[in-house]
Formats: C-alpha cells, sequence, structure tokens
C-alpha cells in the first residue's frame, strides 16, 4: 500500500503514520519540516501515483486560533480545495479528508438539553452556519469531496469529535487541564462557565476508527467520538482526582469557549469499531506520561 500522508508532524497525522507503518505501509509524509514547502505547494505540483491519500494538514492552534486569527484558519479553503484537485489530477482512488465535529451547525449545539450530532445533521445543499472559519473550511470541504467523488474518488470523509493524548499540543484543553493537574494548580483555570460539554474520544481509538473503516471500504460522513457529554467542569474533576487533590474551580467568563454542547452520536463507527479508551483511562496514561 503506497500511501501519501500531509500533516504527518501532526498530531493526528503523526499517530496516524506510525499505525500504518506498522501494517508496512509505505507513507510519504508531506510537512514544512521536511520538505521546506507546505502541502499546498505539494498538491499543486506532485504528479505521483498513490494507492491512498490521507489529508490531515490543516492550520487550527485550538479555540484561541480558532476564535482570534480567523484569517489564518480560512487559509485552509485554499489547501483542502487544492487536495481535491490533486485527486483528480493524479487518479488517486481512495482518499480520506478529515473534516471535523466544527462543521456541524452551531444551532444544534445551545446551552440547554445535550443533542447529538447526528452525520446527516449536515445538509450540504442548504449548508447552515458552522464553528467560524474553520468549521466553514471543513463544510466546504465535504461538498468539494462530492465533486471529487463524482469524478471517481472514493473517499472516507472522518469526523472527529474532541481527540485527545498524552502527546497533544498545549493549546488545546485536555492538556491544559493535564498540565495544570501535575503542578497541583488551586485554583483550577477552566475557560468558560463549566458547563459546557465536549465528547473526548483518544487519539488511539481515532487512528483505529479511521484504519476500520478504510478496511470496510466506507465512504462519506462518520463521526469519531464515544457519545459521551463530559463538561468542562466533570473533565476538571476527573483529572483533579487522579491528580489526587481537589482544588476551587475558577472559571474565565473572558475566555474563548466555542459551542455550548459538542456531543456525537457514533452508531455509524460503532458497526465498524468500537473505542476501547476510557476518558478516565486516557486522563491517567497522560498523567503518568
Amino acid at each position: 500500500m503506497h500511501v501519501l500522508l500531509t500533516g504527518n508532524r501532526g498530531f493526528v497525522g503523526r499517530h496516524l503514520q506510525a499505525a500504518m507503518e506498522d501494517r508496512g505501509w509505505d507513507v510519504l509524509g508531506v510537512d514544512y519540516e521536511r520538505h521546506h514547502s507546505d502541502a499546498l505547494d505539494f498538491f499543486r505540483y506532485d504528479d505521483g501515483a498513490y494507492d491512498l491519500a490521507i489529508h490531515c494538514a490543516a492550520t487550527v492552534g485550538g479555540r484561541a486560533s480558532i476564535d482570534g486569527s480567523p484569517l489564518g484558519v480560512a487559509t485552509n479553503l485554499a489547501l483542502d480545495s487544492w487536495y481535491m484537485r490533486w485527486l483528480i489530477r493524479t487518479g488517486t482512488p481512495r482518499a480520506v479528508y478529515f473534516s471535523s465535529s466544527a462543521a456541524y451547525p452551531v444551532a444544534l449545539q445551545q446551552p440547554g438539553d445535550v443533542r447529538r450530532l447526528y452525520e446527516e445533521d449536515i445538509n450540504l445543499q442548504y449548508m447552515e452556519e458552522p464553528d467560524a472559519t474553520y468549521g466553514w473550511a471543513k463544510l466546504t470541504g465535504e461538498k468539494l469531496a462530492g465533486y471529487a467523488e463524482a469524478e471517481g474518488c472514493r473517499i472516507l470523509i472522518p469526523r472527529p469529535f474532541s481527540g485527545y493524548g498524552e502527546d497533544q499540543d498545549e493549546a488545546y484543553p485536555f492538556p491544559a487541564f493535564i498540565r495544570r493537574a501535575r503542578e497541583r494548580q488551586d485554583p483550577f483555570e477552566i475557560w468558560g462557565d463549566g458547563n459546557s460539554t465536549r465528547d473526548w474520544i483518544h487519539i488511539d481509538d481515532l487512528v483505529g476508527a479511521t484504519l476500520a473503516l478504510l478496511d470496510a471500504d466506507v465512504t462519506g460522513p462518520v463521526n469519531l467520538g464515544w457519545g459521551r457529554a463530559t463538561s468542562f467542569d466533570e473533565l476538571a474533576h476527573i483529572v483533579t482526582t487522579a491528580a489526587g487533590y481537589m482544588p476551587e474551580l475558577k472559571h474565565r467568563a473572558d475566555a474563548p469557549q466555542g459551542v455550548h454542547h459538542r456531543v456525537s452520536d457514533p452508531s455509524r463507527m460503532l458497526n465498524h469499531y468500537v473505542p476501547t479508551i476510557t476518558l478516565e483511562e486516557g486522563v491517567r496514561r497522560a498523567l503518568n506520561t
């Protein structure tokens, strides 16, 4: 299996590369550090032949970047459109386009009862407001994937919810919580009111689900998550209890916090893959790393 993987130095990409190489697959990773050019340049000029292409490269940078640098995040629009053009130009038969739970309508993620998000909640014919420019880029990428499929490329579209792991960049909430717990910070800072919820999936399960879906030749969008709504206050309690202390929680209403509820219905994924690493186990691993 000859595979192209963009963003292979990023969080998802480096774990995917390791898993595919463990299978004996031949993986070409594209990243700025190695090639001194980015994936956008690669898509413009490369004419190689691959059995599978997986596109993980994206500008994200956590909530502060999504809210604070909308034009920087919007560069994903160019990156993703060139990826789709490259797939067709090179005749790549099988591809993965990593979308995001940020593509879901923000109207479905407001305060009140938790509403689990289904793949069908995104209607590409009548697109509703997603989460900031990052959500618009992913939503647009999914739309473009439909055009690429019409040209003959079979495309899997994972929609990860809150992916996390021991080696994630601290711009994201999970590793920031782990650091605060290691330092036994008291009070323990939480962005927002602490009541908003997320659906956490460990990077090993995120990668495992992606490969299982490829093995089953699944195409189209698939949620990657547990379907478990965990508030940030609950996450702080899990993390600090595992670290052996009980701090006061300090909520920062002035900090970026995103939508209120973001929880998946994982039924489509569960037809092919069942996650094994609970949030409690993921916290334990991170604290012991």
